[in-house]
């Protein structure tokens, strides 16, 4: 199959899946077509699939994100190599672009406390964003990490904020995603907030130095729709991870900071500077 062919493929293949949307009318044109396929990923509930649907979709999600580009962690320059002479220069990187696209060993996920991805067709969030690129054995996964948890702490037991949770990275370039989640803000920032905040970066990190890995990418947590402040949480991400590196010498050999808008751009390029 050719990347025509998987698409018109797995579009029919998980509206037959869905049952509610079998009948939906496909569009002709492909980016509506791409369109429809994301959003019939992002509202699929985990469980089984196919194997021959799974094999496809795992080649079509490898093709697009190779079209994307693909980005090593030895492309992105360190904070040192763009001039800055702050502790562990040399080992913080800031990246503005598209996380699916890092083949970092891990990189981190802002999740929500169901820790299955983002519902909402298309959103523009990264947990759907990632969720979506690493294809359906994700949701699957962090579904069955979940019913085991509830088997040990009742039905109702959700992930607390701040402790990170570990899956395979699937059709991602990385090898591994970190799903945390990140304090909201309902009202006022408080110091327990931003604490929470801190302890998403520290923990994640002593997660990397537990599971042997070296590189790790993280997100801006609790930004968004989370409403922590950009500008405070830049503060507070690369504040506790130069504290951890400074406690834990050659644990890890790059982190970067991920960014998407220029505005969180200019933000960490100020606490780098």
């Amino acid at each position: 199959m050719d990347q025509r062919e998987r698409l018109d493929y797995l579009v029919e293949a998980f509206k037959e899946d869905s049952v509610r949307y079998r009948d939906l009318e496909t569009p002709e044109d492909p980016e509506e077509k791409k369109r429809l396929l994301r959003s019939l990923m992002n509202i699929r509930m985990p469980g089984p699939m196919p194997p021959r649907v799974l094999k496809v979709q795992d080649e079509y999600l490898r093709e697009r994100i190779r079209e994307n580009g693909i980005v090593s962690v030895s492309g992105i320059p360190t904070a040192a190599e763009q001039g800055s002479r702050r502790p562990f220069a040399d080992v913080i990187s800031l990246w503005q672009g598209d996380i699916t696209r890092l083949a970092a060993d891990a990189v981190v996920n802002a999740a929500n406390s169901g820790m299955l991805g983002c519902f909402v067709p298309m959103h523009a969030c990264i947990d759907n964003c990632i969720h979506t690129f690493a294809g359906v054995q994700l949701r699957a996964e962090c579904a069955r990490r979940m019913e085991l948890l509830r088997a040990r702490y009742g039905p109702g037991y959700e992930q607390p904020t701040a402790v990170p949770m570990l899956t395979d990275g699937y059709n991602l370039p990385a090898r591994k995603v970190i799903h945390v989640v990140g304090p909201v803000v309902e009202g006022e920032l408080t110091e327990a907030l931003e604490r929470d905040l801190e302890a998403c970066y520290r923990n994640t990190l002593e997660l990397c130095l537990e599971s042997g890995l070296k590189t790790v990418a993280f997100c801006c947590i609790s930004t968004g729709v989370f409403r922590f402040p950009n500008g405070r949480a830049a503060s507070i991400a690369v504040r506790t991870v130069t504290e951890w590196l400074a406690a834990h010498p050659a644990a890890v050999e790059r982190v970067i900071f991920n960014v998407f808008k220029d505005g969180d751009r200019a933000l960490y390029e100020e606490e780098l500077a």
